[in-house]
């Protein structure tokens, strides 16, 4: 497509695209955050659950965070080899008793302090007023979802 003088129209701006180019601004600057505290995105969503469900089973575990069972298995000895979790799991095929311990407890609110201050940063009073409307509809349509 092209204007009337010969120039290019500007492409239609794709929803999905916009979204995917918001996610990672956002999953850049999380792990930024989250860099000094020993924690990526995707091992604070691990932690996360665990808190939320104690005794999450390894299954939902991975249903949970979209991995396999297999990559949750290593994480979660990852995240006990680090303190972070216990895994009372007596054996293979028995069922799972994982729960934060303290320390991962104390790693938990500092990740959410951390977060906090991305939200702020990003979609807060000061932020762009693109970002603050996209914050307040994200916000509204989860507002029901206990979280």
């Amino acid at each position: 497509m092209s204007l009337d003088d010969g120039r290019p129209a500007a492409p239609t701006t794709s929803t999905s695209i916009v979204v995917l180019t918001l996610a990672r601004q956002v999953e850049t600057e999380l792990g930024a955050a989250l860099a000094p505290l020993d924690l990526t995105v995707s091992r604070l969503g691990l932690l996360g659950h665990i808190a939320a469900v104690p005794g999450i089973s390894f299954s939902d575990l991975a249903r949970m965070s979209g991995i396999t069972v297999q990559s949750v298995h290593a994480a979660v000895k990852a995240l006990a080899g680090a303190g972070l979790v216990r895994d009372h799991t007596a054996r293979a095929g028995s069922a799972s008793a994982i729960e934060v311990t303290p320390g991962g407890a104390r790693l938990l609110e500092a990740a959410r302090a951390a977060v906090a201050e991305v939200d702020e940063r990003l979609f807060g009073a000061a932020a762009d007023p693109i970002r603050r409307q996209v914050g307040d509809a994200v916000r509204a349509a989860f507002a029901g979802e206990g979280g």
